[in-house]
């Protein structure tokens, strides 16, 4: 699994852009990708996004930062060679439409899947299969499994805010692991108990 998280500058991949990207090769944990990008020229800025991402207007329209191209570009030339593919994240399909957006105004050549793993998904299945029950919204009758619940759930401390697209990766890599396989994967989370064992 190719285990992928974005940073953006708005939520729709035709008016927004990509500003940094974080990436690992769950195999081998230790071959990361992280890259930082200016917004492409014409490209709408939410405010919300930057408070979430914590880039400033000015970070994210930096003329000195690679161009959002440049960028997907090395993602693309990164993840060529490894073995496993899939993309892997929390909403990882938002990821991937904002990445296949951005290689179609590049003219790049997108040939990563377009089937992805969601960790909400493995969250929600691993639940139910442990006889549990997940949490529902009850306001809008829809999961309540955000990448927080996750966490918690997993025995992981909450993701350091603002967000990075490499420490997303990272959270999202280490629940993945303990999802699925009931093992520790990163360093970076060896202290965190696996809830569950």
């Amino acid at each position: 699994m190719l285990i992928l998280d974005t940073e953006c500058s708005g939520l729709r991949p035709e008016r927004h852009s990509i500003l940094s990207i974080g990436a690992l090769d769950f195999r081998n944990p230790d071959n990361r990708f992280y890259g930082e990008c200016r917004v492409w020229e014409g490209a709408h800025i939410m405010d919300d996004a930057l408070e979430i991402n914590g880039f400033t207007e000015a970070e994210a329209t930096d003329p000195a930062k690679q161009s959002e191209a440049e960028l997907v570009a090395a993602f693309l030339e990164w993840s060529q060679d490894l073995p496993e593919r899939t993309l892997t994240g929390q909403n990882v399909s938002y990821d991937r439409t904002m990445l296949t957006a951005a290689a179609e105004r590049a003219h790049l050549n997108w040939n990563l899947a377009y089937r992805t793993v969601d960790v909400h998904t493995l969250c929600w299945m691993h639940m139910v299969k442990a006889n549990g029950i997940p949490p529902i919204d009850l306001e809008h009758r829809r999961s309540a499994l955000n990448s927080q619940t996750i966490l918690n759930y997993c025995g992981l401390e909450k993701e350091p805010d603002p967000h990075n697209a490499l420490t997303g990766a990272l959270w999202h890599a280490e629940v993945t692991s303990r999802l699925l396989y009931d093992k520790k994967l990163l360093p970076e989370f060896e202290q965190f108990e696996i809830p569950w064992l």
